[in-house]
This record gives structure tokens, sequence and C-alpha cells, in this order.
């Protein structure tokens, strides 16, 4: 019996190469968090030795952890594997506690660690203590609020009602 559990990690992030004389099947190793078995997502399949970067190549056979990380944040894996990410809890806005005497309007840089895709709206809030539509009529922004980023930004606080 299969187990219907749908979280996994990654484990020491590994990959396995497979070499069918020119043709190359490159699979992640997962490991499922609730009965440790080890699932592989296909990253290639039957692809062509040629084709590869030979630095992608090396990453694969070094199991490079940037190379691990890229692989499973990229949308088409996990659309052909049908996995999601759970973001859930990964990110948070370490804001300092504000002052009433400051100055407004307040510059604020989101710096982050890892590429966590994210809203800005949604961080800002939870961050600030604000809701969301105070945020959007507040927050001034150089990016979508409401579309969903992995890079840095900087935002502006403009002063409240």
């Amino acid at each position: 019996m299969d187990c219907r559990s749908e979280s996994a990690t990654t484990g020491e992030g590994r990959f396995r190469v497979n070499a069918n004389r020119k043709l190359l099947d490159v699979w992640l190793l997962v490991r499922c968090v609730s009965c440790d078995r080890t699932s592989k997502l296909t990253v290639h399949e039957r692809t062509p030795v040629s084709s590869f970067d030979p630095a992608e190549l090396h990453g694969y056979r070094v199991n490079d952890p940037e190379l691990v990380a890229s692989r499973l944040l990229d949308p088409l894996l996990a659309r052909r594997s049908r996995f999601a990410l759970d973001w859930t809890g990964a990110w948070r806005l370490d804001t300092p506690s504000a002052r009433r005497d400051e100055a407004w309007p307040v510059q604020v840089e989101v710096l982050f660690e890892d590429p966590v895709p994210v809203r800005p709206d949604r961080l800002i809030a939870q961050g600030l203590g604000l809701s969301r539509p105070e945020v959007l009529r507040r927050i001034k922004c150089d990016i979508p609020l409401r579309r969903p980023t992995t890079a840095g930004f900087t935002f502006t606080v403009m002063a409240g009602d």
C-alpha cells in the first residue's frame, strides 16, 4: 500500500543520473516525510548528452545544492511531477518597532535569504500589522503588490490617515 502523504523532503539533495547510450535520464531523489520512502522526480528524460550545458551536467553529477534548489523552484518540473511546494511559515518581515514621532514617509528594503515566492501585499500586511486594503492605500512600490516575487524590493510606507 502506497503512502498518501503529499509532503516530501529532498533529504541530502541528490540527483540520480542514468546513461542509456547517448541519452541521459536525470531524477531528483525525494523522501516522504511520513513513511521515509524515496521517490524520484523526473528532471530530464531521454535527453541527448550533447544538449546539456557542461556545467549543468557536472552539477547533476556532484549533487550541486544550488541546482537542487533551482530544480525544486522550477514551475515546469512541479507541474510535470504534480507537486507543489508548501511555503507556509517560510517567510516573515522583520521590522523595527515604529515610533510615533518618526518622520513620514518611511522607506523599507526587503531582502530574501532564499527565493521564496511571496505576494508583497501579504508580506507587508503581516509584517506591519496592517490590513491588505490599508497596504494597497499606504504603500508605494515599484513592483506589483499583488503578484508573487522572489526578488528583493523596496517600498515606502506613507503616513496613516
